[in-house]
C-alpha cells in the first residue's frame, strides 16, 4: 500500500477533521469533513511548506482541496484554491421545495426596499458583508460563552464574470429552516435586532453587531434577478437549507445536502449588473465600505480588508507609521498629518474618533463653503458617509478623520442621517473638544499653532461670522491669534492674554485693522488712541474686522475699533488737552475761519469739520461711526461710486489738526491763492478717506497730484 506522503500525513495530523483516502494509509482522506467545521486556515501550505514536496504530494493535497471544496462551497486557499473554487458545488437539494409568500404584504414594499430605498446600487455589497460580519460575531460570543474554542472566523468573496455571479460566504452562526423563513422571509425583520434584544444587558457583544433594520439583505435585489442562500447551522448535526428568490414576492425554501456551516449568497446579477462581478469593482466596494470589518475579508482567495480600524484602538497602541498610512487612506492625500486628535468617550455619547489636520496649506477650492465635510462617518466600523457634512459645524470643514459612534441615529438604508437632539449633541460635544484640543496645542507649541492658524484661520473667521450662538463664538475666538502694540512685531497673542493684561477697570478690547504692522503704527487713528496709553490689536486680515463685528464681545468686554472709540469719545464729550504751544498751532479765530472755508469747499462731502487735539504727525482724519461696517458695507454693496453719493450714507466728519504744516499752509493759501487752496483741500480729503478705507480707488486723484507737484516745480 503506498504511503502518503510527509506533507500529507501533517496536514492530517494537525487538521484531524481531514479524513484521506485508504489509498493514503491510515491518515487517510476520503473526504469527510464534518460540518461544523469552518474553512481550511489559509496559510495551510504556504506557513508549512507542503507544496514545496513531490508531484505525489501535491496530488494527495489536490484531492483533500477538492474534496473540502464539496461542502455547499467551502473555500480553499492556497495555490489549490483556484481549482477548488471552479470545481465546488452550490450544495443538491435533497427534499421537496415549498414555495412562501413574503410575509410583508404586498410586492410593492419589496421593490421599494429592493429598488428605491438606496441611492447607491453599490451599497448592497456593504449590506451583505455587514450581515456575514453579523452571523460570525454571534458565533464568536456563542462559543465563546460556551468556553469552546473559535474557528477561523471568515467572509469571502468570489467573483464569477463568465458566469454573472457574485459569491458572499461566511463561517458564521448559520441558519435553521425557521430562521430563514423568519430573517428572510418577512422584510424588516432582523436577526440581529433580535440577537441584540437577547443581549440587552451585554455591552461587549452587542457593540459589535452591526445590522439593525432587517432590511439589507432586500439591497441584492438592487443587481440581481435570481438569489439563493445556502445556509446551515454551526451546529453538529445540523442539516443545510437552500433559499431561492427572484425578488418578485415569493421565494422557495427546501433541504439541501453538502452545505457548508454558516451562510454562502450566490447573486446572479442582471445583465446591467454585470459590474459587479468584475474583481476590480468590488474590491473597490469593499475597500470603500468595509476595510474595517472586524473579521478577515477575502475576495477570490486574497485577504482585502488590511488597514485596521485606528479609531477603535488605544492611542497609546498607535505608532506614527500607522496614522501617517491611515491618514493617507481617509484623506485619500500624500502630505502627512500636522496635527493628530485621537479621540474616545463613553459619556455623554459614545464616540470613537480620530481627527486630522492636513499639513499641506488649503487652496481656495478647500475653502469653498461648498466642499462640505472630509470627515467620514462609521458606525460599529461600516462605513456610512463618506462626507458626514452633519457630524461637524462648516468651519471644520478642513480637518480629516472618522468618526465612529454607536449612538447615531440612521435611517432605514444606514445611509442618510436623522436629525435630532442626538446628533446636535455629537455636533457640540466635537467641536468643543477640537477648540480644547487647538488650545491646548497653542500653549504646547506656540510658533507652530501660529503657522497652523496662518494657514486655516480663514475657518475659524468663518465659524465666528455663521454660527449664531454668542457663547460657541467666544469658543471660537479663543483661537484668533493677532499682533499687539505692546508686543515685538511678529508675537502674537489670543483675546484671553489681552484680556488678562487689561487694567483693573477696563471693558473695552482695542483693535485697528490695516494690511501691515507698519501701516498700522502710522496710522492716524493709532496716533489718536496713543493718548489713552491703551494696547491695540493689529489685525491684517481681510476679514477680521467683518470677524470681530460679529464677536461683539469677549469675556464680558466689548470689543471696539479704535476708529470708532474715537467717535465714542467725542459723543461723551472726552477732552484731551493740547500739550503743543499755541504758536505752533492755528490761533482759535484763523481755525474757525478755516473751518468755515473748509466746510463751503467740501460741500455735502462732510457732515462736519472740527478741530482735533489727538493728531501730532497727521494734518487730518475721517471719523465715521461705527467705521468697520461701514467699510464692509460699501465693499459688499459696491454702491456709492461718487464721493457725494458716499458721504451722503457715511455721514463723515474731517477731525484736522491746526498744528501740522499742509493745514497751516491751507490756511494762508486760501487768501492768497484760492485755486491751489482748493487743489490742496481735495488732496487732504483724499488722503484722509483713503487711511481710513473708504476709498478703495486712489486713480481719480492722479490728475490732481500731477497739478499740485507742476505747482511746486513751478520755481524751479
Amino acid at each position: 500500500m503506498p504511503q502518503c506522503p510527509q506533507g500529507v500525513r501533517e496536514l492530517g495530523r494537525n487538521h484531524p477533521w481531514l479524513r484521506f483516502p485508504n489509498s493514503c494509509s491510515a491518515e487517510a482522506c476520503c473526504c469527510q469533513a464534518p460540518r461544523k467545521h469552518p474553512a481550511i486556515d489559509r496559510q495551510i501550505g504556504a506557513e508549512r511548506g507542503l507544496w514545496r514536496h513531490s508531484d505525489q504530494s501535491k496530488k494527495h493535497l489536490s484531492c483533500a482541496a477538492l474534496v473540502l471544496g464539496t461542502w455547499g462551497g467551502g473555500l480553499v486557499h492556497g495555490p489549490a484554491a483556484a481549482t477548488a473554487a471552479s470545481t465546488r458545488p452550490s450544495g443538491s437539494l435533497t427534499g421537496s421545495s415549498s414555495t412562501h409568500e413574503f410575509q410583508a404584504e404586498t410586492r410593492k414594499l419589496l421593490d421599494i426596499v429592493a429598488r428605491s430605498l438606496y441611492s447607491e446600487k453599490e451599497v448592497f455589497i456593504r449590506e451583505l458583508i455587514s450581515n456575514g460580519s453579523d452571523a460570525l460575531e454571534k458565533l464568536r460570543h456563542k462559543l465563546m460563552s460556551e468556553g469552546k474554542d473559535l474557528p477561523e472566523l471568515e467572509i469571502h468573496l468570489e467573483t464569477d464574470s463568465k458566469k454573472g455571479t457574485l459569491t458572499i460566504q461566511d463561517t458564521g452562526i448559520g441558519m435553521t429552516r425557521e430562521e430563514l423563513l423568519s430573517n428572510l422571509g418577512t422584510i424588516a425583520r432582523s436577526g440581529s435586532k433580535a440577537f441584540l434584544d437577547m443581549l440587552q444587558n451585554q455591552a461587549e457583544a452587542s457593540s459589535k453587531i452591526i445590522g439593525q433594520f432587517g432590511v439589507g439583505f432586500y439591497s441584492s435585489f438592487m443587481v440581481a434577478d435570481r438569489v439563493e442562500v445556502f445556509s446551515q447551522l454551526a451546529a453538529p448535526g445540523s442539516p443545510g437549507y437552500c433559499w431561492c428568490s427572484d425578488g418578485s414576492g415569493t421565494f422557495e425554501l427546501s433541504e439541501a445536502s453538502g452545505v457548508q456551516a454558516g451562510t454562502k449568497i450566490v447573486l446572479h446579477l442582471k445583465k446591467e449588473c454585470m459590474e459587479f462581478a468584475s474583481e476590480d469593482r468590488v474590491r473597490d466596494v469593499i475597500t470603500k465600505y468595509s476595510n474595517f470589518i472586524s473579521f478577515p475579508l477575502y475576495l477570490n482567495g486574497q485577504r482585502v480588508n488590511t488597514l485596521q480600524a485606528l479609531w477603535m484602538m488605544e492611542p497609546k497602541d498607535i505608532g506614527d507609521w500607522q496614522h501617517k498610512e491611515f491618514y493617507r487612506f481617509i484623506a485619500q492625500s500624500y502630505d502627512e498629518p500636522r496635527y493628530i486628535l485621537h479621540y474616545k468617550t463613553d459619556a455623554p455619547l459614545n464616540i470613537r474618533s480620530i481627527f486630522y489636520v492636513p499639513e499641506m496649506k488649503p487652496s481656495m477650492f478647500d475653502v469653498s463653503r461648498e466642499l462640505g465635510s472630509s470627515v467620514a462617518l462609521y458606525s460599529r466600523k461600516v462605513l456610512i458617509l463618506t462626507k458626514a457634512t452633519e457630524i461637524l459645524p462648516k468651519w471644520l470643514r478642513f480637518l480629516k478623520g472618522v468618526v465612529d459612534s454607536e449612538d447615531i441615529p440612521l435611517n432605514l438604508s444606514r445611509e442618510l442621517l436623522q436629525e435630532s437632539t442626538l446628533i446636535r449633541k455629537l455636533r457640540d460635544v466635537l467641536q468643543q473638544r477640537l477648540i480644547k484640543f487647538f488650545i491646548e496645542q497653542s500653549k504646547k507649541d506656540p510658533e507652530k499653532y501660529a503657522k497652523f492658524f496662518e494657514d486655516f484661520g480663514l475657518f475659524m473667521r468663518e465659524g465666528i461670522v455663521t454660527i449664531a450662538e454668542q457663547e460657541v463664538k467666544e469658543e471660537i475666538a479663543k483661537l484668533l491669534r493677532y499682533e499687539s502694540s505692546t508686543l515685538p512685531p511678529g508675537q502674537l497673542t489670543s483675546l484671553s492674554e489681552y484680556a488678562s493684561r487689561m487694567p483693573a477697570g477696563s471693558r473695552n478690547i482695542y483693535y485697528l485693522c490695516a494690511p501691515n504692522r507698519h501701516l498700522a503704527e502710522h496710522s492716524p487713528y493709532y496716533e489718536a488712541m496713543k493718548k489713552k496709553d491703551a494696547e491695540v490689536l493689529f489685525c491684517y486680515e481681510q476679514f477680521d474686522e467683518l470677524t470681530l463685528l460679529h464677536l461683539r464681545q469677549f469675556d464680558k468686554k466689548k470689543l471696539m475699533s479704535v476708529e470708532t472709540d474715537i467717535v465714542v469719545d467725542h459723543y461723551k464729550e472726552e477732552k484731551f488737552e493740547e500739550h503743543r504751544p499755541a504758536e505752533e498751532c492755528l490761533s482759535s479765530q484763523d481755525a474757525e475761519d478755516l473751518l468755515a472755508w473748509m466746510r463751503n469747499a467740501l460741500g455735502s462731502r462732510v457732515a462736519t469739520i472740527k478741530v482735533t487735539p489727538r493728531l501730532d504727525v497727521h494734518p487730518a482724519m475721517i471719523t465715521v461711526l461705527e467705521m468697520g461696517a461701514a467699510r464692509h458695507f460699501l465693499r459688499m454693496q459696491q454702491l456709492a461710486k461718487t464721493s457725494e453719493e458716499r458721504a451722503q450714507m457715511l455721514q463723515p466728519t474731517l477731525e484736522i489738526n491746526t498744528g501740522h504744516v499742509l493745514i497751516k499752509k491751507l490756511n494762508q493759501l486760501r487768501l492768497k491763492q484760492p485755486e491751489l487752496a482748493h487743489m490742496l483741500l481735495d488732496q487732504i480729503y483724499d488722503n484722509a478717506m483713503i487711511a481710513a478705507g473708504l476709498n478703495d480707488d486712489p486713480r481719480p486723484m492722479v490728475n490732481r497730484l500731477n497739478d499740485l507737484l507742476a505747482k511746486v516745480l513751478e520755481k524751479h
